[in-house]
């Protein structure tokens, strides 16, 4: 058994082969799977590279544990104590490489329609090759030119990438609303108690949004402080409101029968989240009182001990990457891409009727390579690709920009440190809260889309 995995795996290493686990009891995987995954962990890989870079707690872990720390970095020409391999710029410099890797293969896959060519064969295969690109591109930003001036343009670019994938998160959120509420109202034709269920998650939701103003109202404003706080929660909480009614109104039920109160309730909730993220983000406020300065408008249950911000920022930061990867894998399907598009789903709602409550007699008529020796691979794009390319490694670019703009605190990076990513800055302030403005526009735009552009919306 041993032998026949190695070759398969050296196959999918240095050749065009599909990528599988070993062991013989995991379920069958598509290659298009396996290939997003592959590029995920690539991804991730840098990204937590880019972590470290910016940690000063691992920088000295390291210091501390590895023998002749400070020779191996004077051999390496890292600088005293490998000063050029951490901070912001080391990270702008790996980022730069990630990006240029998946830009590369963003312009290289263009118009690739099946997995039978050569350009398929190479964005599907030749892992280890690809890695030890992946690595140079990182490594030869380091010897770029002129880095000042590198970092002063590669900054604006990236806060450009990083809107617009963030902007590509918020869409894809509004397209998730849709589709969790369509295949919802689907499951009525064959169990009513789904009537109920939809019910029930939409009571949920808006109970949670309207507990976070209730809770924002009294713990993030104050009589004497505070006051953006008293004006955005005004504006969003009315937002949620004014979205919710236009859902259910009568012209908006006449284009869009299955529009009700579950995607507004998934816009609140999510909308609501940016807010206290934003107000927890911003710059802390002290007002005087009896001669003594107080800080007011802070979680009020944050013990402030250095253990619990390192876990905050710990779960604050799997959270984001978890965010990120989602919006890179799922925003490269062709439901998905349509949707970014704001067009009507062409795909019939009793195909999707089938697909969700009559999975189990679903059938996939596409190749399986039994390899005898671990997971066996079915070859699911030798007729039509199950996504674009092209589109994916362009997500991956922006997202690559996004986390470069994120770790490094946006236009605030100047000593910096990733465990303080979660403390406040008015440009992270900004940001979430234009975000849920956008949000919220996106939404309304899809609903009163088919009345501004009739045509583009005939089924």
């Amino acid at each position: 058994m041993c032998i026949p995995c190695f070759i398969s795996q050296l196959a999918c290493c240095c050749g065009s082969a599909a990528c599988s686990c070993c062991c013989n009891c995991c379920p069958k995987i598509k290659q298009s799977t396996g290939t997003r995954v592959m590029y995920a962990l690539y991804f991730l890989l840098v990204t937590i590279i880019c972590v470290i870079m910016m940690s000063p707690t691992v920088e000295q872990q390291l210091k501390e544990n590895i023998p002749f720390y400070s020779e191996l970095c004077e051999k390496m020409n890292a600088g005293e104590n490998c000063k050029t391999l951490v901070g912001y710029s080391a990270v702008y410099k790996v980022c730069f490489g990630m990006a240029c890797f998946f830009f590369f293969f963003a312009i290289f896959t263009i118009r690739v329609n099946n997995s039978t060519g050569c350009r398929a064969a190479i964005h599907n295969g030749f892992w280890f090759l690809k890695f030890i690109v992946l690595v140079a591109c990182c490594a030869g930003a380091f010897f770029l030119p002129e880095e000042k001036i590198f970092l002063n343009v590669w900054r604006y670019v990236g806060a450009v990438g990083g809107f617009i994938f963030l902007l590509i998160q918020l869409m894809l959120l509004v397209e998730f609303a849709h589709r969790w509420n369509t295949n919802w109202s689907s499951g009525v034709t064959y169990n009513r108690l789904w009537y109920a269920a939809l019910a029930f998650v939409t009571l949920v939701l808006f109970t949670i949004a309207v507990g976070a103003v209730v809770f924002m109202g009294i713990y993030y404003t104050h009589p004497e402080a505070c006051l953006l706080n008293k004006i955005f929660l005004g504006i969003n909480g009315s937002l949620c409101l004014i979205v919710s009614l236009l859902a259910i109104s009568p012209f908006i039920q006449k284009l869009q029968p299955t529009s009700g109160l579950l995607q507004p309730g998934v816009i609140s909730v999510y909308v609501m989240y940016l807010t206290f993220s934003a107000f927890s983000s911003k710059p802390k406020e002290t007002v005087t009182s009896d001669g003594m300065n107080t800080t007011v408008c802070v979680f009020p249950f944050n013990s402030g001990t250095e253990s619990d911000k390192k876990i905050v920022t710990a779960v604050g930061t799997v959270i984001l990457f978890a965010c990120v990867l989602y919006s890179c894998l799922t925003s490269t399907t062709r439901r998905s891409s349509a949707a970014l598009r704001v067009c009507r789903n062409t795909e019939p709602e009793t195909e999707v009727n089938t697909q969700i409550f009559r999975h189990h007699m679903h059938v996939d008529y596409y190749d399986e390579e039994k390899t005898g020796a671990g997971q066996n691979v079915v070859y699911d794009e030798r007729e039509a690709t199950i996504y674009s390319y092209s589109y994916f490694h362009f997500v991956f670019f922006l997202g690559s920009l996004y986390v470069m703009m994120t770790v490094t605190n946006w236009f605030h990076y100047d000593d910096h440190k990733i465990e303080k990513l979660l403390d406040g800055s008015w440009s992270v302030f900004w940001i979430k809260m234009v975000s849920c403005w956008v949000c919220v526009l996106v939404y309304m735009w899809t609903l009163i889309a088919p009345m501004v552009c009739p045509k583009r919306f005939e089924a």
